[in-house]
């Protein structure tokens, strides 16, 4: 885990920092008996919700939403009710899941209409490929085609063909992006690997231990959970925002 950067946490972070450790920590058990607690781990058995419908929301958390409109790693409003933030990984079998499964769910419910806007933060945690697929969508968003790349990243198999340069090259043209040039320029820019250390500092210092994890205007959620937990989270997010 790289170092980070000395914080000035408010103890509403502090305190859900703790909650989404622990939440994580207890739903992602290391696959390896000898590993440590504090080496970020995938999800390996079925996940638990972090909080009860009404239930562990801390407001501070909410300033973590950017809210940019040019923002070219989200997809919603920028001054829609609800924020999702997502912290993942594209070798992340359960976010694929996620992905593949409830977030196009979401965005036809809830982002379509104007209620959700979903916020992507890259959270490499496997390693040299996971970087660069990270460094990839983050390139692919500088032409307007994230969610293109996101897409077809998080395909049915996809992971297993890894994330080499060719690879994510493939995936590129695969999206649409339209300069490849461009696209190989920005993929091992700083600026890309500025933005990706900024989103792994974030999730560190809330304290999450696996992928995916996630924030729903201030409250944590630890894994891939079933719609309905993110439906009574957003739903309880939106009457609180009515108010």
């Amino acid at each position: 885990m790289p170092k980070s950067k000395p914080y000035l946490i408010g103890a509403g972070v502090v305190a859900a920092a703790a909650l989404l450790g622990v939440v994580s920590y207890t739903a992602t058990k290391p696959s390896e008996p000898s590993a440590s607690p504090s080496v970020v781990v995938e999800q390996t058995v079925e996940p638990r919700s972090s909080a009860e419908p009404q239930s562990g929301v801390y407001p501070e958390l909410e300033k973590y939403a950017r809210r940019d409109a040019k923002d070219p790693l989200a997809v919603g409003r920028a001054d829609a009710p609800v924020v999702l933030i997502e912290y993942a990984d594209f070798k992340c079998g359960y976010c694929g899941k996620f992905a593949r499964e409830t977030e196009p769910e979401l965005m036809k419910k809830y982002v379509d209409e104007g209620t959700l806007r979903i916020e992507w933060r890259n959270f490499p945690i496997f390693g040299e490929e996971s970087e660069r697929a990270a460094r990839a969508a983050w390139a692919a968003g500088q032409q307007g085609r994230f969610w293109q790349f996101h897409k077809a990243a998080y395909a049915e198999g996809a992971k297993e063909k890894g994330f080499g340069k060719d690879r994510v090259l493939a995936l590129a043209r695969e999206a649409g992006v339209p300069d490849a040039d461009r696209f190989g320029r920005d993929l091992d820019s700083e600026a890309a690997r500025q933005a990706v250390a900024k989103d792994q500092e974030q999730a560190y210092t809330l304290g999450a231990t696996s992928t995916p994890s996630f924030l729903v205007n201030g409250r944590p959620i630890a894994g891939a959970q079933p719609m309905e937990t993110f439906t009574t989270a957003i739903e309880s997010a939106r009457r609180e925002a009515a108010k």
